[in-house]
């Protein structure tokens, strides 16, 4: 579903992507692990036409993704993205943060919309907060709005970036166990993410970057018991020993 080949990005002078490959197929969970700066949140930059990159070709569903384009909203569309800080509107309650999409984007009728808002919020365990505001929620609350949010669009895969790095502890579990049960339910999904465990349980897949690249990569279970590279050997016994 999502083909990425050898794409580099710079900053300026910093080349922070530096020839990244990677393939992910319908219904498949891949975590991207790594140190801070080894490129993870700009890989997910760049699928979703946020970043443009320098080289290389990167394909959704055989469609380019090129930030030029003039269909680059519509790929967007099926590309839903969950960042680290919720992004949600503070002046809009949690059901109008999540019908904006279907109705401005898409131009879904607003009561078709709302209905399935609030589906979607009881979805994910907030089906009592429908006309609550964001600053009435948790961080964890609104983390589960934003990923409400993205479903609205009916996405083909949603790409989550650091999803629970923002949280208490205490709140990451809640969020956890959304993005559990939608990998459950054959959502592709591609996740920066240090929650390891998350990764070992949840991933078909775990991606380790480094330097902006990808130096290992394979099954979650395996890669992240018995690592090859001594990178990540190394990077694991840091995350782990924590």
């Amino acid at each position: 579903m999502i083909t990425i080949d050898n794409i580099h990005k710079s900053f300026g002078e910093v080349e922070v992507l530096k020839g990244v490959s990677l393939e992910v197929k319908a219904g498949e969970v891949v975590c991207l692990i790594g140190p801070s700066g080894s490129g993870k949140s700009t890989v997910l930059r760049c699928i979703n036409g946020l970043e443009s990159y320098d080289q290389g070709e990167i394909s959704i569903n055989s469609r380019r993704v090129d930030t030029h384009s003039k269909d680059i909203n519509d790929l967007r569309t099926r590309v839903g993205m969950v960042f680290q800080r919720f992004n949600l509107f503070p002046h809009r309650s949690v059901v109008e943060n999540v019908m904006e999409g279907p109705v401005f984007v898409k131009h879904e009728p607003r009561a078709q919309a709302r209905q399935r808002a609030i589906e979607l919020l009881e979805k994910v365990g907030l089906g009592d907060k429908v006309e609550a505001y964001p600053s009435q929620l948790s961080g964890g609350q609104q983390q589960r709005v934003a990923i409400a949010r993205a479903l609205a669009m009916r996405p083909d895969a949603i790409l989550f970036d650091e999803p629970t790095s923002a949280l208490d502890p205490e709140l990451v579990g809640d969020v956890l166990t959304v993005m559990r049960d939608l990998a459950a339910e054959g959502m592709t999904m591609v996740v920066v993410t240090h929650e390891m465990s998350f990764a070992k349980e949840v991933a078909d897949r775990v991606c380790f970057l480094y330097g902006g690249k990808i130096v290992e990569q394979g099954n979650a279970q395996s890669l992240l018991s018995a690592p090859q590279h001594e990178r990540t050997q190394d990077f694991l016994r840091r995350v782990l020993n924590h």
